[in-house]
């Protein structure tokens, strides 16, 4: 028994050298297992730039352990035998090593994790799950917080984890500057000549070009530009990213970050999700180097306050919250919406410019910023009843940072208010006049947002009260959003037919797309 070592696997989603697994674990009776499988890469299409990151990143993490001393055992997706799912490999590496046990941090996301915990009664091994505390809130925490709670507020949560973390507090409890959130202070619409500084981009190495090579050869057929590819695939790059962030752009973030101009895909964000989410860049670092560049001077108050909020506050709310309301979450549609999701979210053929410019960027760069996500691409589907399910395929496979744990929720309960309103107090729906005072999509676009109905109207105009039409038995009684009925009840019975048929004609016009744009079937 001795002689036998603990088998240790890291997931593509934790390339962490402080994973709970690899801590306290010796190099001289431990084999780390990584494992590029089939399942996790088509369960839905994802973007090619989004396969080429995970696998180069773990390739790289994998050579940052052996040379460090570690035993790794990796295995590539086009290893003969691959068996193409987490369980098989797993059974194949127990037949390699006969390990005494099996280690593993918790799986981000449900059906994997479902598939974990079914392995003690599959290996003749021990198998020792333990907790992620790469996050602040464990599971039971969330859940403890959000008992008997009627509503589970975001701003409530994230106090708790100012308070926990001690992030931009006074010594005596109060928080900096005197108000918790500046969120007021962020709303600001783009000026002209807006010339934010460029994001770094990473020339691919030799692994990375060995990944998009195969990428490129066995998911040619996967949404999705493959090249350039210039995202950070290891510790370092991701720090120099990081790095560049609190130095350049940190100061405007705050302010612009709803801003949305055409053809800045960047703009003023930290572009540090995709680092994040696998595990590159610690989350809390990040936050007390915020924290630190307000300190020093070098960012307004507002500005870090909404990227610390951005982190300890949704992303961890987000987290709790997924797997609070799982595995319900992913079936909910409480608005009975089913309409397809429209070809163009594929092919970015649409004549509405703020569309057709977050797909290009989404298609280009595998990313879009959250106003762009929640705002445009987003109120369009839930303006237009797009089935949630079509939603959060296209989500999870074109984003380059989305895993399951942070698209779902994000996608059915905010976006689409699949869940009936757990999570948010309104749904986000709005009119074309919102695009138009946060991004200069409008001016040159094919339609008018001045115009209501009629050819050539906005689509988002007729749409919107097309949407509060057909759900106000569930939303007039809505405090944050039914007095918007009295404005549609003082609209004569001409003008409110004339919204509806302009709307059900656009509708009319979508052409849905085939679901093996999303899934292999």
């Amino acid at each position: 028994m001795a002689d036998q070592p603990i088998l240790v696997l890291v997931l593509g989603d934790q390339l962490t050298r402080t994973l709970p697994s690899l801590r306290g674990r010796t190099k001289d009776d431990t084999v780390i297992l990584m494992m590029e499988v089939w399942d996790e890469a088509t369960y839905v299409k994802h973007h090619k730039q989004k396969i080429v990151l995970i696998f180069s990143a773990m390739r790289h993490f994998a050579e940052e352990l052996r040379d460090a001393g570690w035993t790794v055992d990796y295995v590539k997706l086009t290893d003969e035998g691959n068996s193409g799912s987490f369980t098989g490999e797993v059974a194949r590496a127990i037949k390699r090593h006969d390990p005494r046990a099996v280690h593993i941090t918790e799986a981000g996301e449900w059906r994997v994790q479902q598939a974990i915990e079914e392995w003690p009664d599959k290996f003749a091994c021990e198998v020792e799950i333990l907790p992620d505390d790469r996050f602040l809130c464990s599971h039971d925490e969330f859940k403890d917080w959000a008992e008997d709670r009627k509503h589970l507020t975001m701003e409530h949560f994230y106090r708790e984890m100012r308070r926990k973390t001690g992030l931009l507090m006074t010594e005596d409890g109060k928080p900096e500057g005197g108000d918790w959130n500046y969120d007021k202070d962020n709303r600001e619409p783009p000026k002209d000549n807006m010339d934010p500084p460029a994001v770094p981009k990473f020339e691919p190495d030799e692994i990375t070009n060995e990944v998009i090579e195969l990428v490129g050869e066995k998911f040619a057929d996967h949404f999705g530009d493959l090249e350039p590819f210039g995202w950070p695939v290891t510790s370092d790059e991701a720090e120099k990213a990081a790095g560049a962030f609190f130095a350049q752009r940190i100061e405007k973030f705050g302010p612009y970050q709803d801003a949305m101009v055409h053809g800045s895909d960047d703009m003023y964000h930290s572009m540090l999700s995709t680092s994040i989410n696998c595990g590159l860049l610690d989350p809390l670092d990040l936050c007390k180097r915020a924290e630190q560049a307000y300190e020093d001077g070098k960012a307004p108050i507002n500005s870090v306050e909404g990227f610390i909020r951005q982190i300890i506050g949704w992303r961890e709310y987000i987290r709790g919250f997924y797997w609070l309301h799982m595995p319900g979450l992913e079936s909910d549609n409480k608005l009975n919406a089913q309409r397809g999701l429209p070809e163009f979210f594929w092919t970015g053929e649409t004549d509405m410019r703020c569309l057709s410019d977050c797909i290009r960027s989404t298609r280009e760069d595998a990313h879009a910023h959250h106003i762009q996500r929640l705002m445009v691409l987003g109120n369009f589907c839930l303006l237009a009843g797009i089935n949630p399910r079509d939603v959060q395929d296209w989500y999870l496979a074109v984003y380059a940072d989305a895993y399951q744990w942070v698209e779902l929720p994000n996608v059915s309960a905010m976006i689409l208010y699949a869940d009936g309103g757990k999570l948010a107090t309104k749904p986000y729906a709005a009119s074309g006049n919102y695009i138009n005072k946060m991004s200069d999509y409008c001016k040159e676009c094919t339609y008018s947002v001045s115009k209501k109905t009629g050819e050539g109207a906005c689509p988002f105009n007729p749409l919107y009260w097309h949407f509060m039409d057909r759900h106000r038995d569930r939303l007039e009684s809505n405090h944050r959003i039914g007095r918007i009925y009295s404005n549609w009840d003082r609209m004569d019975d001409e003008k409110k037919q004339d919204y509806l048929d302009t709307a059900q004609k656009f509708l009319d016009s979508l052409t849905p797309a085939d679901s093996s744009w999303a899934r292999n079937e």
